[in-house]
């Protein structure tokens, strides 16, 4: 029964997913040009999971991370990081020199460091300690090390346009890059504090 329930959650936040991609697809701010360059990683993750699901399916903790960090790049890709209204909106009010969506979904993206400490628990000799904890942030932050790697990459393959510069979202800031960097350290350190949700949910499979 329990595993049951799990999977109507599941299938509850891939629906949701997939109602903010749809979404996503209607009359993007920027174009498709950005909103593929923005959400194919995100895309490619969900066939991947979807693929997997009956012979890998990870805790219900991962799933709700991976979904809240698909329907942030799929938001960023509809409006492109740099005009997200609310954030544009915080912007003027604080009188700020950027918008800051994409500063948010770094310092974000740290929770990915809970499904990488699972699927290490899972898949690998490591068991729960400080270094499977410190493994897990180094290779949190290799992720997010390559995608900025994927962007500089970008300007160089093609004309650095509109387009490219939208992806990118530096908005005249040549240290964007580091800062998001940072914000994903910090973002992934904070979230071991909630390393013991995940615990108990890998109860389950013991």
């Amino acid at each position: 029964m329990p595993r049951k329930k799990g999977s109507s959650i599941h299938f509850f936040l891939l629906f949701v997913v997939m109602l903010v991609l749809i979404w996503s697809l209607i009359k993007p701010e920027e174009g498709y040009r950005v909103l593929l360059m923005e959400t194919l990683p995100s895309v490619v993750v969900l066939i991947f999971l979807i693929s997997t699901y009956n012979r890998f399916r990870l805790t219900t903790v991962s799933y709700v991370i991976i979904t809240l960090l698909v329907i942030l790049t799929f938001i960023g890709g509809h409006y492109s990081y740099s005009k997200v209204p609310l954030f544009t909106w915080i912007k003027d009010y604080f009188d700020l020199q950027r918008n800051n969506y994409d500063r948010f979904g770094h310092f974000l993206k740290g929770l990915m460091v809970i499904v990488v400490i699972e699927i290490l628990l899972r898949k690998t000799a490591l068991l729960k300690s400080k270094t499977t904890n410190f493994i897990a942030v180094c290779i949190t932050l290799a992720i997010g090390a390559l995608y900025e790697i994927i962007e500089w990459v970008s300007t160089k393959i093609g004309k650095e346009g509109k387009a490219t510069k939208d992806f990118l979202g530096m908005q005249g800031d040549i240290w964007d890059s580091q800062k998001d960097m940072a914000l994903l350290l910090v973002g992934s350190i904070l979230s071991l504090l909630f390393i013991k949700i995940l615990y108990q949910s890998l109860e389950k499979y013991r």
